[in-house]
């Protein structure tokens, strides 16, 4: 019955796709593929996208330059990394903040687009490959329950969670809590993000003995200084966790 049952599924989903042609996540056109980076993007959506599948930052997931040294990619530190501490092990993302890929983020984010996480979990699932232990737990950045309540979701959580299912590992979405609400992080300095997220974060005691010794892989969205990143990685650790490492959906880049 179940593999009758997988079959009749598979034979609805064909009819559907010659119905209703897939569509591009950012601009709506029809899609016919632009590689599996780009998989769910129409070709121009797909050049307004970098994806960062080059060199890059071991701590951050910033693109860089080669160097043609040939050095393992862990141990190559961007300059933002190298003169501001980090509390996690590794780190990657999936593309830089622009373009189309800002364009995403933000629908994702703010556009009440929930639609697009288990193609940007994709995305980030191949970027964080390097990152997957055995056992390893995947948790979301945390919003505040007034934001939550205000934006219906966590956008973080989404993606985390197609993530944790993709790779076959636990996920806890509410292993850390806001404990206040903070002020957005735009147009704020280095240090000012940094205070603004100051003890704003801290782990639920009602599952922080999950993560009791145990590596886990923060997921966000998108990443400028770390500020909040580094206030959850923090957290965890304070509360006893393994290395914590970090995935996101973006990086924001200097020269962009």
């Amino acid at each position: 019955m179940g593999r009758e049952h997988r079959v009749l599924r598979g034979a609805m989903k064909g009819a559907l796709r010659l119905l209703y042609p897939p569509q591009c996540l950012g601009c709506g056109q029809p899609v016919g593929g632009a590689g599996d980076a780009g998989a769910g993007l129409c070709a121009e959506c797909w050049r307004e996208t970098r994806f960062i599948t080059g060199t890059a930052c071991g701590r951050c997931g910033a693109p860089l330059p080669d160097d043609g040294s040939g050095a393992p990619q862990e141990t190559l530190i961007c300059d933002d990394c190298l003169s501001i501490a980090r509390p996690w092990r590794h780190g990657r993302a999936a593309m830089v903040y622009a373009g189309t890929g800002r364009q995403l983020v933000l629908a994702l984010k703010h556009g009440d687009r929930p639609d697009l996480a288990p193609a940007l979990a994709g995305w980030l699932s191949r970027a964080a490959a390097p990152l997957i232990r055995p056992g390893m737990i995947i948790a979301p950045v945390p919003l505040h329950p007034l934001r939550l309540l205000k934006r219906k979701y966590n956008q973080a959580a989404l993606v985390s969670a197609h993530l944790a299912r993709a790779r076959g590992l636990e996920h806890v979405p509410d292993l850390l809590l806001r404990r206040r609400q903070t002020e957005g992080q735009d147009h704020r300095s280095v240090s000012d993000r940094f205070a603004n997220v100051a003890g704003a974060i801290a782990a639920n005691p009602r599952r922080a003995a999950r993560a009791e010794g145990r590596a886990v892989l923060l997921i966000d969205d998108v990443t400028t200084s770390g500020a909040t990143l580094a206030a959850s990685a923090e957290a965890l650790l304070a509360a006893g966790s393994g290395p914590v490492s970090v995935a996101v959906l973006a990086r924001a880049v200097k020269d962009d």
